[in-house]
């Protein structure tokens, strides 16, 4: 597999996204990721790359995989390229993978997603299969900072809780935090570094 990019954090620009609440949400987002992130899903997503190492090596020497791992390559391989807001709005097909931690790695089957426009912002959803995932896009030197939260199938939606999370823990199971980027025509890969349960390193990929 070919040497991960190096990621760069900065600040969002002062002219980024403003997101406001939608009906099914309670209140306006900040204008910056940074405002709502926790320390600790700030400094997972600063260290993507060495949690992507770490994710890669486990894949290789664990037991218990599950699914084709040239699908994960595929994935992983492609320098990130930035995609305009406007490409990606619509519906998506995507798929989960997981690397590390209780298992080598799982890929999952395909299922349905949406990017949808959210009152001048980007709203993520994954609303089938036993996991859900929801969550914000916010612009981020070219690429996309994603927040949002999982929810099993049955649960009401879960949103990201960030600074509040479990009233001053560090982190939540829920929590999600991943950098999302282009990586060909109609393809897009969304990184979670560092999932607080099951797995080291999560993927997610949209393809249409």
């Amino acid at each position: 597999m070919g040497a991960p990019r190096k990621v760069k954090i900065a600040a969002a620009a002062a002219a980024g996204i403003a997101i406001t609440a939608i009906a099914a949400l309670a209140a306006p987002l900040p204008v910056s990721w940074r405002d709502q992130a926790s320390d600790y899903d700030i400094n997972r997503l600063q260290l993507l790359e060495q949690w992507r190492e770490k994710a890669v090596w486990e894949a290789q020497h664990y037991s218990d995989s599950k699914g084709d791992f040239n699908a994960i390559r595929e994935a992983l391989e492609p320098q990130g390229r930035t995609v305009p807001a406007a490409a990606l709005v619509g519906n998506w097909h995507c798929r989960n993978m997981k690397m590390g931690g209780v298992n080598a790695y799982i890929v999952y089957r395909w299922f349905n997603c949406s990017i949808r426009a959210v009152n001048g912002g980007l709203f993520l959803q994954k609303n089938d299969g036993s996991l859900r995932t929801e969550g914000f896009l916010y612009p981020e030197n070219g690429a996309w900072i994603y927040l949002g939260a999982q929810s099993a199938l049955g649960e009401p939606w879960h949103r990201y809780s960030g600074r509040t999370a479990s009233v001053g823990a560090p982190a939540t199971p829920d929590d999600q935090i991943g950098l999302l980027s282009g990586i060909g025509n109609n393809r897009l890969r969304l990184e979670i570094p560092g999932p607080v349960e099951e797995s080291s390193y999560d993927i997610i990929e949209f393809a249409r």
